[in-house]
């Protein structure tokens, strides 16, 4: 019998610096909260030291550094005892492309294409002349002939090792360089010489082909095992769009698995559907992301925020101005330049096809190559499903095609669009050669979309900062109610089991972050004018900023961190955020921006003055102004901070909790946010012992009764009347549960309150059980309900429903309404 999906999960970044045994001494307080399911990153083996455990180099193993398969069995078994369950992440696009740890690949380099290992790799052998181009040197080759050494059977390059082709360790130094299946080559070149597909643009991780029944047999037959003998649960797949076959794919984990819950890490842009064929439970829960984030935003505010960024930073529409303009010109750079070596194979596959054919051929592969960037760059979402129920007109438009053609000046050459486009619909042509053409374009457009938007794009067009996570939507960043009421019907309908999540290791600021960047577009007009300020005041200190974005990202960044503490009497100073913090995330804004300094074309001069500005600016004398300005936003940070965190615990799915973020939790962009976790009692009287609060009771509702919240549940938006009614946000689950939130708090204060806003409660008597003060878990009270609650029923009126905090979590008693 399968086992009925998670009522919640709580994810714990695993590394070195916490393994399994770590993760189980957490068990009793995370059980305690009230999820089933603990979600682990990565478990099998990964480079030595990796932080993250998607860099894996050994399928069979469970990473020793984390406590080997015996820790996590002993993890397993402690979380078994406190009723929890197992879930895991799963990477089955790209192991690390590490010659020294990856032993498949290490056979594939001393074998070449006759190893039993060359089918797991995507490489081009038609390339480099049939041998695997490794981008690992510092250097020009003839630079770094000095660091090579031969040491029995390998190659040594500093911490490097590489297998020598057989017959060939004692030849010099050029002919056996030569000699090997594989030419060791300047990083550089990566970008335009690479032969093996790998993740997006990191040469260090090398693609899979899981497609290969064997290649899928040898890569999960651990992970499977272990789901046989009861030690894990479910799965998280990193990644399908990297996948050749991701349908096929999940069909077969599906059989395999037995149908255990599973999840996808599947971006969806706004209006795009998960493939309804898919065997899994959902996504992972960025689109759940986005509505809830959106629903805390003012959209006029959004609008002034724009206009605001605009005049204070007078960038280029290209270069940030405008969304659509900046995230065009990001694509083609990033299709020409990042990712040429990919377009380049590309364009060679699409030549032999239309080869084939008299009808399609005479296509120069110039003409070939331009009418694949130019269909690249306008594919509006991450990778182009043309089956499974997908219309391919909206994923490969004839209006995309026909804009594409623009870029053509003689018409008849053109028409090399129309057999590109084709061939990546699959309408040229049938069998494995075509079918590989249409999964490769695919899996470049996710690639290219990642780079273009969420490595690009979202660090220049930067209005509100809070709307710039994966899956955004920066057009239009606020969520109407209606707009989130029907997106939550539609997951109870459609996909009850998916995840949902506010904060993830991969999110560029954590959730509480973006709740106080959010109230900014409450109060735009305000940080107009401390921005005059504090701009002011820097470059009076001597270190302005090296150009206006940077400044603006920076300023808001802090304004998100806020102060640490609830301000007390007088002007006093706040305890400043750790200079390196802000620095590091900052240097990471302006490399991923790549406007001035990119990873790759590093400008040592604008990064100093990146440093210097942060020191000085920020985590300096001016930023004191920013978190004075943030501590009397206290309340409607707050109230933003409460609502999503509510809003995330009860709608329909399943709600994944990031470590810590059970408490307040301020991080930003990686690593800052895959710190070690750290668990302890929230300081009585603050934000976190209230948001803590906040989680154990909505997730011992969920844990007590699933099926209020489950499959079988049900989703019914509730709507409030009165003088502030477009600021309280409701809906009941099942009949049963009463979810109510504040929604732009600051303009509901600015309009004169709640006054006579009522709310029109379904049947019965509904106890508040965040009211008054918490009491401890008892017989008859395991959720700790409190111990001075408050009864509604009928028209409840908003301020009392909300006296005690700027939410409400009700539960229907079964009486009779009097």
């Amino acid at each position: 019998m399968t086992p009925p999906p998670p009522t919640a999960t709580y994810r714990i970044q695993l590394q070195p610096d916490f393994g399994f045994a770590a993760a189980a001494a957490a068990v009793p307080h995370l059980a305690s909260l009230g999820v089933s399911h603990l979600h682990l990153s990565p478990v099998l083996e990964a480079v030595p030291g990796s932080t993250h455990g998607y860099d894996v180099v050994d399928h069979t193993r469970v990473r020793g550094e984390l406590g080997g398969e015996e820790g996590l069995r002993a993890l397993a078994r402690t979380a078994r005892g406190h009723g929890l369950g197992l879930v895991v992440d799963i990477v089955p696009n790209h192991m690390a492309a590490s010659a020294r740890h990856n032993r498949p690949l290490r056979e594939v380099l001393r074998e070449g294409p006759a190893s039993p290992y060359a089918h797991w790799f995507d490489v081009d052998w038609e390339a480099q002349g049939g041998r695997m181009l490794l981008p690992v040197l510092g250097g020009p080759l003839g630079d770094e002939l000095e660091h090579l050494t031969v040491d029995g059977d390998v190659l040594r390059y500093h911490e490097h090792t590489f297998p020598l082709r057989e017959g060939t360790r004692d030849l010099p130094v050029r002919q056996l360089l030569d000699a090997q299946w594989y030419r060791l080559a300047w990083w550089r070149l990566a970008r335009t010489e690479l032969n093996y597909r790998r993740f997006f643009t990191i040469s260090e991780l090398i693609a899979l082909r899981v497609e290969v029944p064997e290649v899928f047999d040898a890569t999960h037959g651990t992970l499977l095992r272990l789901m046989r003998e009861g030690v894990v649960d479910g799965l998280r797949v990193d990644h399908p769009d990297g996948l050749a076959e991701p349908g096929g794919y999940l069909a077969r984990l599906d059989r395999e698995t037995g149908g255990r819950w599973t999840v996808v890490e599947k971006i969806l842009e706004d209006g795009e559907r998960l493939p309804a064929a898919w065997p899994v439970a959902g996504t992972t829960g960025y689109d759940a992301l986005r509505h809830i984030d959106g629903l805390f935003l003012d959209p006029a505010g959004c609008d002034r925020m724009l206009d605001l960024f605009r005049r204070f930073t007078r960038v280029s529409a290209d270069r940030g101005g405008q969304w659509a303009t900046t995230v065009r010109h990001a694509a083609y750079r990033t299709v020409t330049h990042d990712l040429a070596t990919e377009v380049d194979r590309l364009t060679r596959e699409a030549a032999e096809l239309c080869a084939l054919e008299p009808r399609s051929r005479d296509h120069a592969p110039w003409a070939l190559r331009t009418a694949l960037c130019e269909l690249l760059v306008r594919v509006p979402v991450y990778r182009p499903y043309v089956c499974g129920g997908v219309d391919p007109e909206t994923v490969l438009t004839p209006a995309a095609a026909q804009d594409a053609k623009a870029a053509f000046t003689v018409a008849d050459e053109a028409r090399a669009v129309d057999a590109v486009r084709d061939l990546a619909l699959g309408r040229r042509g049938r069998g494995p050669r075509y079918d590989a053409f249409r999964a490769r374009f695919a899996q470049t457009s996710s690639a290219l979309r990642a780079k273009s938007v969420e490595d690009a794009a979202f660090y220049r067009h930067t209005p509100l900062l809070s709307a710039l996570e994966v899956g955004g939507c920066p057009l239009a960043p606020a969520v109407a109610a209606g707009v989130f009421h029907a997106y939550c019907a539609r997951v109870q309908r459609d996909w009850p089991s998916t995840s949902t999540v506010l904060s993830t290791h991969d999110t560029k600021r954590s959730a509480d972050v973006r709740a106080g960047i959010s109230v900014l577009s409450q109060c735009p007009q305000r940080w107009e004018r401390l921005l005059e300020e504090v701009t002011e005041a820097t470059a009076r200190g001597g270190a302005p900023a090296p150009d206006a974005q940077l400044a603006w990202a920076a300023w808001q960044t802090l304004a998100g961190l806020g102060p640490a503490a609830d301000p007390g009497p007088g002007d006093r100073r706040f305890e400043r955020v750790e200079p390196e913090r802000l620095r590091r995330a900052m240097l990471k804004h302006a490399r991923e921006a790549g406007l001035f300094t990119t990873w790759t074309e590093q400008d040592a001069a604008y990064e100093s003055a990146v440093d210097a500005f942060v020191t000085s600016g920020p985590c300096g004398p001016p930023g004191d102004a920013v978190l004075r300005f943030m501590a009397r936003l206290r309340p409607h940070v707050r109230a933003n901070v409460l609502g999503a965190a509510l809003v995330h615990l009860t709608m329909p799915g399943v709600p994944d909790v990031y470590q810590g973020t059970e408490h307040e939790y301020r991080a930003l962009v990686d690593p800052d946010n895959r710190a070690p976790a750290r668990f302890g009692p929230a300081e009585p009287g603050t934000l976190s012992a209230e948001k803590e609060r906040l989680t154990r009771a909505a997730l011992g509702l969920r844990a007590e009764h699933p099926e209020w919240f489950g499959e079988g549940a049900t989703y019914e938006p509730l709507t409030a009347s009165g003088a502030g009614e477009g600021h309280c946000v409701a809906y009941a689950r099942s009949g049963r549960v009463v979810v109510a939130v504040t929604r732009l708090s600051l303009r509901l204060a600015e309009a004169g309150g709640w006054r006579d806003t009522r709310l029109r409660l379904p049947d019965g008597v509904w106890t508040q059980l965040l009211a008054g003060k918490p009491a401890g878990k008892r017989e008859g009270n395991p959720v700790g309900k409190p111990v001075e609650n408050r009864e509604f029923s009928g028209q409840a009126r908003v301020a009392e429903l909300f006296a005690d905090s700027p939410v409400a979590l009700l539960v229907r008693d079964g009486r009779q309404r009097p």
